[in-house]
Order: C-alpha cells, then sequence, then structure tokens
C-alpha cells in the first residue's frame, strides 16, 4: 500500500486535485447508507434549514473528504514536505502565551474531525512542532499500518488509544502537545451523555479525567480550508476554562460538556468541513429511541 501511495503521489497536484473534487461528488451519489446517516445528523444539528440546505451542506463535506484523499496521497508519498507551504496559522503567538502560564506543562489540542483533519498533526509537525496523537488502532490492520507510516513519517507520535491514559499523562507531564479527536461516539461504560447540536451524545469521560490529572490545558484547534480549496489555516482558540470542585463527577460531566461544546460553536461557523457521516448519536441513554434507523 506504500508502494501504491508513492506511486500515485507520482501525478501533478492538479491532477489530484481534480481526482478528489471527482471522488467527493462520486462518493455523494453513490454512498446511500452514509448519506442518510448524514442527512439524519443534519436534521438534528439544523432544524431550521431547508432538506435543500442540508443536502448542499453534506455534498461539501463529501467533497472535502475527496480533497483531503487527495492531499492525504502527497501526504504518504513523495514531495509531501510541500504541504507545509499550504497550511497557515491564525495566533500561532498563542503558544507562546500558553507556555508562559503554564511553564514546563504540556497541553491538550482538543480537535475534530474537521477539514483535512489527518493534516493537522502532520503540519504542525512540519512546522518544527510535532504533536502526540491517540490512535485507535483499525479493524483493517493493512490501513492501520498505512495510517501510521504516513503519521509517523512527519514526526507525529503515535500512541495507541487501548493503552492511551498512562502514555498520555507522560507526555503531557514532559511538555509535549497531545492531539485528541473528540467527536466520535463513546461506549455507555465511559460516556457523558453531553448535549451536541441540543442531541445528547455518549462523548468520552476520559479526557475529562487526565485534564484533572495532569492540570494542563485545554485548547481547541481546528484545520480550516479556505476557498481555494488548496490551503489551510489552523485555527487556534483560546483555551477552555476548566471547572475544580469538590464533586469530582460532576466536573467531569461539566468539563466533558465544555469541551463538546467548542467543538459544536467551531462546527456550526463551518458545516460544510465537519465528517457529518459518522453515527455521533448512536448509543442513546437508557429508554430514549435509537435515532438512526
Amino acid at each position: 500500500m506504500v508502494a501504491a501511495l508513492h506511486l500515485f503521489s507520482l501525478l501533478p497536484d492538479f491532477v489530484l486535485y481534480q481526482l478528489g473534487l471527482v471522488g467527493g461528488w462520486l462518493g455523494y451519489l453513490l454512498d446511500v447508507r452514509h448519506i442518510r446517516i448524514g442527512l439524519r445528523n443534519l436534521a438534528l444539528a439544523f432544524p431550521d434549514k431547508s432538506p435543500g440546505e442540508r443536502k448542499r451542506i453534506l455534498r461539501s463535506s463529501y467533497v472535502n473528504l475527496g480533497l483531503s484523499a487527495a492531499e492525504y496521497i502527497r501526504l504518504g508519498g513523495f514531495f509531501y514536505r510541500r504541504l507545509r507551504q499550504r497550511v497557515k496559522y491564525r495566533r500561532f503567538e498563542y503558544w507562546a502565551t500558553m507556555n508562559r502560564r503554564y511553564p514546563g506543562k504540556g497541553a491538550v489540542i482538543l480537535t475534530a474531525h474537521f477539514g483535512n483533519f489527518e493534516l493537522l498533526p502532520a503540519a504542525h509537525a512540519l512546522h518544527g512542532y510535532p504533536i502526540t496523537l491517540v490512535h485507535h488502532t483499525q479493524r483493517f490492520l493493512a490501513g492501520d499500518a498505512l495510517m501510521t507510516y504516513v503519521r509517523e513519517r512527519t514526526g507525529i507520535k503515535v500512541i495507541r488509544k487501548h493503552a492511551a491514559a498512562r502514555a498520555v499523562l507522560k507526555s503531557l507531564r514532559e511538555g509535549e502537545l497531545v492531539g485528541i479527536p473528540f467527536d466520535q461516539n463513546a461506549k455507555r461504560s465511559e460516556a457523558v451523555f453531553a448535549p451536541f447540536f441540543g442531541e445528547l451524545a455518549a462523548t468520552s469521560s476520559g479526557l475529562a479525567r487526565l485534564v484533572a490529572i495532569a492540570e494542563v490545558p485545554v485548547v481547541p484547534v481546528f484545520l480550516l480550508r479556505e476557498r481555494n480549496r488548496r490551503r489551510h489555516r489552523i485555527e487556534i482558540l483560546d483555551e477552555i476554562p476548566i471547572q475544580h470542585s469538590d464533586d469530582q463527577r460532576a466536573d467531569i460531566e461539566e468539563n466533558t460538556r465544555r469541551f463538546t461544546r467548542a467543538i459544536e460553536d467551531f462546527v456550526r461557523r463551518h458545516p460544510k468541513q465537519f465528517l457529518w457521516t459518522h453515527r455521533r448519536y448512536r448509543t442513546r441513554p437508557r429508554g430514549m429511541a435509537p435515532v438512526y434507523d
């Protein structure tokens, strides 16, 4: 698979991007199952929008995925360092503020499957600021090996999710930046039901627990695709205030809600670049009807 990625990366960028556009459109036309999931999610998120508006948002989301796949070929193949020139920062100086505010401590980069989410940690590393990324092992082992290869070659340190807690704590205490995508459905045994676009969503409580132990800041960071579709901007937002009280459970629930709200607020401003086809509301509070067929 690595060899195939290198072979396709010999194509010039304008060809790769055209293939990405075509792939995104084909996905929107043919991926019936995930289209149904995406439209259901959008109906919950934007009940005030017309069905036509929601379809346009979902179509743009698929086009973004197609373009991201084209960029992934470049990222995993030849000439991958040229992607560094296509990613700029907004408020990069905020990291210096964080270093002064929390000397010697790391930080959690709170992010989501938004824009080209694979390019975010890679671009940060290519700019000289490596990120430790929590990685969920994929069932397709060859694909998992490819994903790990692409991430590690750009300077990303990968931590496997099944053994993440201790490794993440170690990284944070050593002053590293740890990236955690926080927009996926969680198992009931580890979930806090936090509002996401007005609907209760099973959300992992693990991040709030880690932050309480490590006492590090949580900074939302997203990669936003710009209008020309080939350039990106890393948006660094203000750190999320963390609640500390004598009630640990209440703190975990409230901080999880705050993390989820930060993602919702950004997605609400740029809905066309979010991954709407994930079954975010698959795990339901007991007694509540399922969201998906």
